[in-house]
């Protein structure tokens, strides 16, 4: 049985003719009947009662036609998506994404655009922690990564990353701290006296290394006082006092209740995120976002 024979029978099925039929189908009449016999003998049922002068559908016939009709229909679906695919119209694509880059001036307007370009696109968007996006990129588990990598990351050769927001370390504090009433930037040293509190590094492998070489290459080490997994969380323990922190900049944006922010001192803030996919083998669907993320994103 092939789509050939589906086609076949739903054109004697629709003419309740097999000379119309024929004539629709552009073939001449005796291989037409063949094929309907042989579509008979694959399925063991009759699927047309043939008298002299007209044929008329079995039972068979009415159920297998409702069928025959969804199969075509699906496989013409089938090779539309296809080809929008291939066009770089229709498909998925897998984006991951580090915790603070929802945050991202633009990122929601990136989205939206590219939605509204590939409304046909299929686009799965997942919270994920920078190791694992390496890890799943690797495996192609995912297709664009946008992550925060430690200091020291080297670059597989095989992966592209991209600069895809420039942000930087903010010292977060209670607005009663010692050091909201300080003027100015703020040194590593200063931030050595008070307790801090960090995302643990499973979660932010990319921040956490670098803030403990942050305090390491100043000859100091961090009083940790406490690690949570969420930024919000972070942000609301800062408020309470339980401890300063070390922030993205994207947060210091969302200006919550009783937390300051101050700026550390030159050179040391630096803390991008990137953007990550494969370097060959990728879909339209990466190359359009990746240019729209160049466009929309001021990195």
């Amino acid at each position: 049985m092939d789509l050939r024979q589906l086609r076949y029978f739903v054109a004697v099925a629709e003419e309740l003719s097999f000379t119309a039929a024929a004539r629709r189908l552009n073939i001449s009449q005796p291989p037409l009947s063949m094929q309907i016999r042989a579509l008979e003998d694959a399925l063991g049922a009759r699927l047309f009662e043939r008298a002299h002068r007209s044929i008329a559908l079995t039972e068979a016939g009415r159920v297998f036609l409702e069928q025959a009709r969804l199969t075509l229909s699906q496989m013409a679906h089938a090779v539309q998506l296809a080809q929008l695919a291939d066009r770089g119209e229709a498909g998925l694509l897998r984006i991951a994404f580090t915790g603070s880059v929802p945050l991202v001036p633009g990122f929601a307007r990136l989205i939206k655009t590219f939605r509204a370009e590939r409304p046909l696109a299929r686009l799965e968007i997942a919270h994920m922690p920078t190791g694992q996006q390496l890890q799943a990129l690797e495996e192609r588990r995912i297709d664009i990564g946008l992550l925060r990598p430690a200091p020291q990351f080297q670059p597989p050769g095989h992966l592209h990353f991209t600069p895809f927001w420039k942000d930087e370390l903010r010292v977060a504090m209670s607005g009663d701290h010692p050091l909201a009433a300080r003027k100015g930037r703020i040194s590593v040293k200063e931030l050595a006296r008070y307790p801090l509190i960090l995302f643990p590094r499973e979660i932010s492998c990319g921040l956490h290394d670098q803030i403990i070489q942050l305090f390491n290459a100043a000859g100091l080490v961090p009083q940790v006082a406490q690690e949570a997994r969420e930024g919000t969380t972070i942000v609301g323990l800062v408020a309470a006092g339980v401890g300063i922190s070390l922030l993205p900049d994207t947060y210091a944006r969302q200006q919550a209740e009783g937390v300051h922010y101050a700026q550390l001192e030159p050179g040391v803030a630096n803390c991008p995120l990137l953007l990550a996919h494969w370097k060959t083998g990728h879909s339209d669907l990466v190359r359009r976002f990746v240019k729209l993320a160049r466009t929309i994103i001021a990195a």
